[in-house]
């Protein structure tokens, strides 16, 4: 019996088959963020910062993505757009108070 190589299905158009290999489906924890940015591009380094009690604190870039204006301004509306529906279901995420000490970790 002679069979035939199985053609691959067709796409329904804009659709994107994604994939991901399991070191990066494991994610990185970050703590701490910089965005910087030129007139063609952002740059947002994702910094996981060690917490060191009596030392200087160290920190490592973990992740760095580089991106176009127009495609950050689509993750800042997909970002608020959950932001959102995450609030309207477990409540208001809210800030940690000047009280703590403690900031949040977004620089730009």
């Amino acid at each position: 019996m002679n069979q035939q190589p199985q053609q691959p299905q067709p796409q329904t158009p804009g659709e994107i088959q994604i994939e991901i290999d399991d070191q990066t489906a494991q994610g990185v924890y970050c703590n701490l963020a910089m965005i910087g940015h030129s007139e063609t591009e952002f740059v947002l380094d994702f910094i996981f910062v060690q917490p060191q009690p009596q030392a200087p604190a160290k920190a490592r870039v973990r992740s760095r993505i580089i991106t176009s204006p127009q495609h950050i301004k689509r993750l800042l509306h997909a970002l608020q757009d959950n932001l959102k529906k995450y609030e309207e279901k477990f409540g208001e995420i809210k800030p940690p108070s000047a009280s703590t000490g403690k900031q949040m970790g977004f620089y730009h």
